[in-house]
Order: structure tokens, then sequence, then C-alpha cells
């Protein structure tokens, strides 16, 4: 039997409504939400990421919400352990949890299980991601196929992420990823009960949402959240570091473009994040999700 008896999940792409969608259920139903999204778990970066401000977080409990330094490598599996954790301790005891947010990596997990993983110190991930920048994934790719061939058969030479990943695991355990993986996955919310949702607006609302957002990031102080993040100095490679913004606004806070520019290339980027959110979510939930266009 599944940990998480009862849930709500809502899904889609960014700017979908989801936040909204999850507090007014929040508090009709007095529950409880639990980011779902793997850019709004850092600190520092509030408003970049569209994450909850204080009223929101003041009108129901939230859970994973900023609490990661962007200098770390957040992955699925740390965010699938710290749901269990939150299960264990009794969180969800009286209240039911909503899950909210675009990272559907995380839905899956949530349903399906996910092979447990060793846990990798700081300074192993930070070696190895160093090395990607410095040495390219090719490099990076030969080395695993001297160390661990079986995993390095499986993996393009370009898919500098994956390669690191194999790299690290190898490392910190002593096994192969494909022995992890093999292991068998254990689900934290069984599919029958769980109410499934997936916004799926109109492409040309979706796209006035995400154009309205941008400009209220830029007023809320977006610029100033990029300038403390790159002032930290960390390596290119960060999953936080390519929070949709950051490159674009740092473009124009050390002058190499205007920042007018800068929001509409960043507007430009999201709009294509959407995009490919959405054809993820389409092919890969099923019709148990509640596909809903508002």
């Amino acid at each position: 039997m599944a940990l998480i008896g009862k849930a709500i999940l809502i899904a889609g792409p960014t700017a979908s409504g989801k936040s909204a969608l999850a507090l007014e259920m929040a508090e009709r139903l007095g529950g409880v939400i639990v980011n779902a999204d793997s850019m709004q778990v850092y600190s520092v970066l509030r408003v970049i990421t569209a994450r909850p401000d204080e009223t929101q977080l003041g009108a129901a409990p939230h859970f994973l919400y900023g609490h990661v330094h962007p200098r770390e490598n957040y992955s699925t599996g740390r965010w699938l352990r710290e749901v269990r954790r939150l299960a264990e301790t009794g969180a969800f005891r009286e209240r039911t949890p909503i899950f909210v947010g675009g990272t559907g990596l995380y839905f899956r997990a949530l349903l399906g299980g996910l092979s447990p993983m060793p846990a990798i110190p700081n300074e192993i991930s930070e070696r190895w991601r160093r090395s990607l920048t410095e040495q390219g994934p090719q490099a990076l790719h030969g080395l695993l196929r001297k160390q661990d061939p079986e995993a390095a058969l499986r993996l393009e030479p370009a898919d500098g992420q994956r390669i690191v990943r194999a790299l690290e695991v190898l490392e910190a355990s002593g096994r192969s990823i494909l022995a992890w993986q093999a292991e068998a996955p254990e689900a934290l919310v069984e599919p029958d009960g769980a109410e499934m949702i997936l916004l799926e607006p109109e492409r040309k609302l979706l796209v006035e949402r995400i154009e309205r957002r941008f400009d209220r990031m830029i007023g809320e102080g977006a610029a100033a959240e990029v300038e403390a993040l790159l002032a930290l100095r960390l390596d290119q490679s960060l999953p936080a570091m390519k929070a949709i913004g950051v490159r674009e606004i740092g473009a124009a806070l050390d002058g190499r473009v205007q920042m007018d520019n800068a929001v509409e290339r960043a507007k430009a980027v999201t709009r294509q994040y959407a995009k490919r959110q959405a054809t993820w979510f389409r092919h890969q939930m099923g019709p148990e999700w509640q596909r809903r266009n508002t």
C-alpha cells in the first residue's frame, strides 16, 4: 500500500494557473500545498521562478519551497525522499496534500516510484560538474566507458548531465547506476487514490499570461534576484543557474544587451519552454488525468 492514501495532483505548463488553483483548493478543502516544481525549491530566486509570495504562503501550509541553496544540485530522487519524510512525520495525516508544479518527472516518480539512488556528497557532484565544464561531455563519456562500459553504451556521448550522473553515482556508491535503476521502485501515491488535474490552457491565453507575468516579475525585483544569484559566482552548469530569466537578465546587467531586449528574449524562452512542457504532458499523462483548459 502506498504511503500517501489520498492526494490531489495539479500539473501543467508554466503560467497555466496551477498555483492559484492549488491555493483555492487548499483553502476550500483544508489541504496543504507541496511544491512539484524543480526551480521553486531554490532560495534567492523567488520572483524569477514564480514562487508563492508571503501572502500566498500565509493562506495555507506550503512545503518544499525555497529551501535549497542554489549551489546544490537538487534531483528528483531528493525531492521524492523529502516528500516521503513529510508523509512519515505526519504532515499529511489530517490534511490532504496538494502537489502542484510543472516538473513532470516529479509526478511520474510520485505515482510510479523511483529506483533508489545513493546520496551524492556535494564535493563529488561539484567536482564532476566542473569536469563537465572544463573537459566536455565526450571526454567524460570516454572515462565512463572505461569505468562502467554498460552504462556508457546506454548514453549518448553528448548527454553531459546523464554522463555526470552515472559517474557520480559510481564514485559515491561503488555501484553502477544501472544496478541502482534495476531495483524495484515504490510509489508514494496510488493513482486510484488521487485526483489528478492537468491544466491545458489555449495557447493564445497561455502566451498572454506568460507576457504579463514576466512584466510583473520585472516590476517585483527579478533583476535584483538575478544580480544576487550571479554574485554567488556559482558553476554555470548548476540547475539554478539555468532558471529562465537568469541568463537573459544577466546579459543586461553586465551591459551586453538592453534590459528591454533581455525581457523580450526571456519571454520567448518561456514560451518555448511552456510548449515543450505541454507536449510532454500531452504524451505522458494518461486518461486518468482530468484535462482542464482554464
